[in-house]
């Protein structure tokens, strides 16, 4: 035996023996690049204090990522259909791992933007390129077992995030999020030359390059005015990029409709099963990344959970996606995906429902059914989904299936953070300014509170940083008059420092209970077009063969 797979999966006759090892390799890979996102919610804070980041510092910190990933899977996934889907796998681990020991070495904020920016090119060739190796590797009968998997890969990866940084942080600085990264990337490319058979699509035609240059133009602005717009405001900027981002989408759809053999033939979007499930994505991962963005926040600060602490309460969340993960395998085959993932997303709606009876009395307990309640909805739906629109591929556009599914995942977490995150902020702000009216805060303590939960309990902080000195003057001051003063103004601080303590806690927890309520609504009237999109099951659709069932998925609109 070879010691590198060198056989095409394309010229065996039959089902590649290793395939389930295969498998295991690209969820490794699509682990990193999931937790990348979800390991730095935790470390941030630590980064911002080593590195005196500013809010918006560390808003591209985090976007720096997002931005390249989102604008290049589309014509990344179509470059590894044309000339090698392992190679793009490969080619993308080197590129993250060269990334992450950027990161780690990354002494200012600059270096930190670049070296995540590097991360989301690496990450932009992997994500694609694991489901297109998956679905050219697996029979049809298989596939949509595969994708289960990949997608209680993906559950895990959001949970487990935390936990690994956590666990980090205890005896390492932030860098070391980054750090991690790279033996696993290591083990990923000799996985993928070992286990994984090489893939590409059986036609020679030349790649429409314009048209992928025109989805990075509207892709890239369209996230980067999602970041831009809410996060620090409608200036300049943001205005040029939603131009740029609807501009460009025109153009894109202009080409493609023209182009003889098009980078993505945006007809397929007229298939009600393929706009369904594209649209059912996006709005489930804005509600899982909007809440995963504000209850990581309450955790840390309202509850005082540590980062491995937080990590830890988190997996609930992961072992349900398995669960729901199970469950859709089970039930989709029969009642079909349509009335799985409608019960899917009316689970997610529920469970961002039951966090707006969140409030500052509020413990962890208050949080473990709605992320159980999310955990299951998102095994429910996405598989089938996913499968689905890998499925509207032929398999010489297994790359570009990948990348669309990607684009649908990565356009509506981008959304849940920034709508979902500035309306967090808003309420906070107007919440906390409710429960501190009346008190002698100067107004620059308080704008400064306003910024975040964090800052605002930096403020509370201060507050009471400033009792005990004022307490421990008392102590050394021989003249009892200056020293009952002194005491007088101590405890005076200190109540102030609890008053403003409590009034961060409440506001926050309000703020989440008010976002959860807007994120519901939105999840809620998702499904309903969701459930009038996606078209009922033909009867006995597993029965018949896959050209006859392509025809009458074609004929579901």
């Amino acid at each position: 035996m070879r010691l590198v797979m060198n056989e095409p999966v394309e010229s065996t006759d039959r089902p590649y023996a290793r395939r389930w090892w295969a498998l295991l390799v690209l969820c490794l890979s699509l682990l990193i690049i999931v937790m990348a996102n979800t390991a730095l919610t935790v470390a941030a804070p630590d980064m911002t204090r080593d590195l005196g980041l500013s809010s918006a510092d560390l808003q591209w910190v985090i976007d720096g990522y997002t931005v390249p990933y989102a604008a290049l899977m589309l014509l990344l996934g179509a470059i590894g259909d044309k000339y090698s889907r392992r190679g793009a796998l490969v080619l993308g681990l080197v590129v993250f791992g060269g990334g992450a020991i950027a990161g780690y070495l990354a002494g200012s904020s600059t270096a930190v933007i670049a070296a995540r920016a590097v991360m989301g090119v690496g990450a932009a060739l992997i994500m694609p390129a694991t489901l297109s190796l998956l679905a050219a590797t697996f029979p049809r009968a298989e596939r949509a077992k595969a994708i289960t998997l990949w997608t209680a890969t993906a559950g895990l990866a959001i949970a487990a995030g935390p936990v690994v940084a956590g666990a980090l942080l205890r005896d390492h600085g932030w860098s070391s999020t980054f750090l991690i990264n790279v033996p696993i990337a290591a083990v990923a490319i000799v996985g993928a030359l070992i286990l994984v058979p090489p893939s590409k699509a059986g036609h020679h035609d030349r790649i429409d390059y314009v048209g992928g240059l025109l989805s990075v133009v509207w892709t890239g602005s369209l996230v980067y005015m999602i970041i831009e717009g809410p996060h620090f405001g409608w200036g300049v900027k943001a205005v040029t990029a939603a131009v740029v981002a609807g501009a460009g989408l025109i153009a894109f759809v202009a080409w493609e409709l023209r182009h003889p053999r098009p980078i993505l033939d945006v007809r397929r979007f007229t298939n009600r099963r393929f706009a369904g499930s594209n649209l059912a994505v996006s709005l489930f991962f804005l509600a899982v990344f909007g809440a995963f963005y504000y209850l990581t926040q309450h955790l840390q600060f309202v509850l005082g959970y540590d980062a491995l602490q937080t990590g830890v309460r988190m997996l609930p969340l992961a072992g349900a996606v398995f669960v729901g993960s199970a469950l859709t395998g089970w039930l989709t085959p029969r009642v079909g995906m349509k009335w799985t993932v409608t019960a899917g997303m009316v689970g997610g709606t529920t469970a961002l429902a039951l966090l707006t009876r969140v409030d500052a009395g509020s413990t962890y307990g208050d949080f473990v059914a709605p992320l159980v309640i999310l955990g299951l909805a998102i095994g429910l739906a996405l598989s089938p989904c996913t499968d689905a629109i890998m499925g509207a591929f032929p398999e010489s556009e297994l790359g570009v299936g990948g990348a669309v599914n990607d684009t649908s995942l990565e356009l509506g977490g981008s959304l849940g953070i920034a709508i979902l995150g500035s309306l967090l902020a808003t309420s906070y702000g107007n919440h906390l300014t409710d429960a501190t009216a009346g008190s002698k805060l100067p107004a620059s303590a308080l704008e400064t509170a306003q910024d975040s939960v964090g800052a605002g309990y930096a403020v509370a902080q201060g507050i009471g940083e400033k009792a005990h000195q004022a307490a421990a003057q008392a102590a050394h001051t021989s003249d009892p008059q200056q020293a009952a003063q002194l005491k007088q103004q101590a405890a005076q601080l200190a109540s102030g420092a609890r008053q403003m303590a409590d009034a961060v806690g409440s506001a926050f927890s309000d703020a989440v209970a008010h976002t959860s309520l807007v994120g519901a609504v939105i999840l809620g009237i998702g499904t309903v077009l969701v459930a009038v999109l996606l078209p009922r099951r033909e009867a006995a659709v597993t029965e018949i063969p896959e050209d006859e069932r392509e025809l009458a998925d074609s004929t579901a609109r």
